[in-house]
């Protein structure tokens, strides 16, 4: 996406207005308090120990991540990247748009914030396909869930990087930079839907059979599972439609016009905006609900192993696993 019309000079009428200016602060100290919240339990989590701890610890770790590259991305005006708050086409090493740096630091910020809230949902995906593969396929050989995530997670940032890689080798613009992004979320959030769905039916499925068999009660662990596919669902769903959306009006617009230097009004990027990331705090919070609500539910990871040990041993794992 590059051609005679690809790169566009700022106007006056794309600059950042106060109402953004002040919702980016909005969204900036929200993933902030997302962020806090996050650093101390995940403080509290490491005091721990134990492997099932662990897990919930990387939990943490992911949620932290996201928020803090959240709160970086907001916070910081968007003057300082670039002058235009709406997205507008320029060339890696263009000198007559030297703001291409902003704009590329500003999507490989956003893209990786992005990334590492994704891979809060894979990391759950793997560990849910690890313990179903033990009870449907109990003789099959199996690879470490967490090896599987971070080959998983190595794909994903490869693409990226290999996005970026393109950019700055002038092999389009900063427009189509954003549309392979958009292109791999809407992917990402899709393959996600289905997985998250099928995975909780077999789940829920699994942990009323060993419930029945060993007379003990898994309605905790089938609620949060529930719990997990309702938000899960909702949230790469809408997240789907926006990505989908995004990259369907980029394609529309430059396969009429050779740019998409004039798709988007502050009023269509905004309400993009707030929908993209206020779904994100949503989640992030929900997330963060869940996870506090496996320690009070059971008083702590320890207290739901010894009472396990009276039953089936693996149930423990099964909700860990879930969260």
């Amino acid at each position: 996406m590059e051609g005679s019309g690809g790169v566009s000079p700022v106007s006056l009428s794309r600059e950042e207005t106060n109402f953004e200016y002040i919702s980016d602060a909005i969204l900036g100290l929200a993933f902030a308090v997302v962020a806090i919240v996050a650093a101390q339990r995940m403080s509290w989590s490491k005091g721990q120990g134990g492997t099932e701890t662990n897990v919930v610890t990387a939990f943490y770790l992911l949620i932290l991540c996201t928020s803090f590259l959240r709160t970086i991305w907001f916070l910081i005006p968007n003057s300082v990247m670039v002058p235009s708050y709406v997205p507008v086409a320029v060339m890696a090493f263009d000198k007559e748009h030297p703001s291409w740096i902003g704009a590329f630091l500003s999507e490989i910020l956003k893209s990786v914030g992005s990334l590492f809230l994704f891979s809060i949902f894979i990391l759950i995906l793997v560990y849910w396909a690890d313990i179903l593969k033990k009870y449907f396929q109990p003789g099959a050989r199996r690879s470490r869930p967490m090896t599987t995530f971070i080959h998983i997670c190595i794909f994903l940032f490869g693409v990226e990087m290999f996005n970026a890689f393109l950019f700055l080798m002038r092999a389009y613009s900063s427009e189509a930079m954003l549309l392979v992004n958009s292109i791999l979320l809407s992917i990402v959030s899709i393959v996600c839907v289905f997985e998250i769905t099928i995975f909780s039916h077999k789940f829920r499925t699994v942990l009323q059979t060993l419930g029945a068999i060993n007379q003990i009660s898994t309605e905790s662990q089938v609620k949060r599972i529930v719990w997990i596919t309702v938000t899960g669902n909702l949230f790469f769903f809408t997240r789907a439609l926006l990505e989908t959306g995004f990259a369907g009006m980029l394609l529309y617009y430059y396969s009429k016009h050779g740019t998409v230097a004039e798709t988007f009004s502050h009023a269509l990027w905004d309400t993009y905006m707030s929908l993209k990331h206020w779904s994100e705090v949503a989640i992030l919070g929900l997330m963060l609900y869940i996870l506090q609500s496996r320690f009070t539910a059971t008083g702590g990871f320890s207290g739901a192993t010894e009472t396990s040990r009276e039953g089936y041993q693996k149930v423990p794992d099964t909700e860990a696993a879930a969260k």
